[in-house]
């Protein structure tokens, strides 16, 4: 590992001036991270827009830059690694959401791997999200091998789906209200309402950032540039409201079978939901939608006549959370069931550790701390990352411990945890970050 004094780590925010362009620094933070990601180098108009976006999220960033570098090279104004966060709201079932310290992100340059900058940059900043006040931290994650080890767990998962929807694609029942072509440019006003109401409704959710409604609206597409090749409609429930929309895209002639690709959909109920999908099935010329963000329990499959229109292609875990707090953590959440649990915690990095007492009361959690020396038996032993996992209560606590994730100390312990920490809906949230 070579030594941190080859480097200088700085912390700014994503900024940019009144005429609009991206100060220096967000500029080549951005640039570093474009490349991190190979995704193409960035033009000056989509630059701005992008910093545009990161200022508008509140995004702080952080850079490493190395001291000096060979004749040639990147200019040390670039840095060797990128990492930022930024405040949202997670549903986590409670009665109000809860505030949430969210990483995002991260690259190292190939050339300055293996230096612990990552470690770095991370446990910095969990202390900081410590220090601010957060209970808890999330990620989504492009690579799955990484983030265990800072006490990060899977605690999400969607779908990638194909629906197929030629002459076999009909209800068992007509859903209820109607779907009416908008301008794309439309959801820039009506889609935070809708999304408002569904992440209201569903625990797992992280409350959407700037760039999805240019993507909605076909102002920029992942890479930046305009996209006037998306399309949007939206459904009415029976008195007129506007309770969901879908954003979708051809994808063009020479793809067989003809193809929509869903940009964005969003429902605030299950009506919404499937009457959305009644107008996609019913689009002519096209056979087969594809989706990236579906549900892991999904309506869909069961209000069809034929369920096997509907193909999963591949699960993505998806949010990934580090309980910082632990008290606070799971007094914030909603419960299902009443009843009690104890559980040890180890963390390496100290944030989580403990033994606690979760007791659940008329569906209101409260956390103590018990001393370890306590002649009490936990009821499970389970390590940070595991718990993130467990928290939403997307992951059963007998999986876990299948894995030998987690150890059942008390008989009777791992279906105590499990009827404790049941979710109140299902699990799903369709927020990238």
């Amino acid at each position: 590992m070579a030594s941190h004094d080859e480097y200088d780590f700085r912390t700014f925010p994503a900024a940019v001036a009144e005429d609009g362009t991206p100060d220096p620094a967000s500029a080549a933070w951005l640039q570093a991270e474009t490349r991190g990601f190979h995704d193409p180098r960035k033009s000056e108009k989509v630059l701005a827009r992008s910093v545009e976006r990161l200022a508008a999220d509140g995004r702080r960033l952080t850079g490493v830059y190395a001291r000096s570098a060979p004749a040639g090279a990147l200019g040390v104004e670039v840095p060797v690694a990128t990492f930022a966060w930024f405040p949202s709201t997670l549903n986590t079932g409670g009665a109000e959401p809860l505030d949430v310290h969210l990483v995002s992100n991260v690259t190292v340059r190939p050339t300055h791997r293996r230096r612990g900058l990552l470690r770095s940059m991370m446990t910095a900043d969990l202390e900081q999200a410590v220090t601010d006040g957060y209970a808890l931290a999330g990620l989504t994650a492009s690579e799955a091998g990484i983030y265990r080890r800072f006490g990060f767990g899977e605690a999400s998962w969607v779908r990638h789906v194909t629906v197929t929807t030629d002459s076999r694609f009909r209800m068992v029942a007509e859903p209820r209200g109607r779907c009416e072509l908008i301008e794309a440019a439309s959801l820039r006003t009506i889609g935070p309402e809708v999304f408002a109401r569904f992440h209201a409704g569903h625990p797992g959710s992280i409350d959407r950032h700037a760039k999805y409604w240019d993507r909605a609206t076909g102002l920029a597409d992942d890479k930046g540039e305009p996209d006037d090749a998306v399309h949007a409609a939206v459904h009415y429930d029976e008195s007129g409201a506007v309770d969901g929309y879908v954003a979708y895209r051809f994808q063009g002639w020479e793809k067989e079978p003809y193809t929509l690709g869903i940009v964005d959909l969003v429902a605030a109920d299950d009506e919404a939901y499937l009457g959305l999908w009644d107008f996609l099935g019913a689009v002519d010329l096209v056979e087969r939608i594809e989706w990236e963000f579906a549900p892991m329990d999904d309506p869909l499959p069961f209000a069809l006549t034929d369920s096997r229109l509907v193909k999963t292609t591949f699960v993505e875990d998806w949010l990934w959370l580090r309980v910082l707090d632990v008290e606070r953590a799971f007094a914030a959440r909603g419960y299902a069931n009443d009843g009690e649990a104890v559980l040890d915690v180890t963390d390496p990095l100290g944030y989580a550790a403990g033994v606690f007492r979760l007791r659940v009361t008329g569906g209101v959690g409260s956390v103590v701390r018990v001393d370890r020396s306590d002649s009490m038996t936990p009821d499970v032993v389970v390590d940070a990352a595991a718990l993130g996992s467990l928290y939403l209560g997307g992951v059963d606590p007998r999986v876990l411990a299948a894995a030998g994730r987690l150890s059942e100390r008390a008989p009777g312990g791992l279906q105590r945890l499990r009827a404790l920490l049941a979710p109140v809906a299902p699990v799903y949230g369709i927020t990238h970050f």
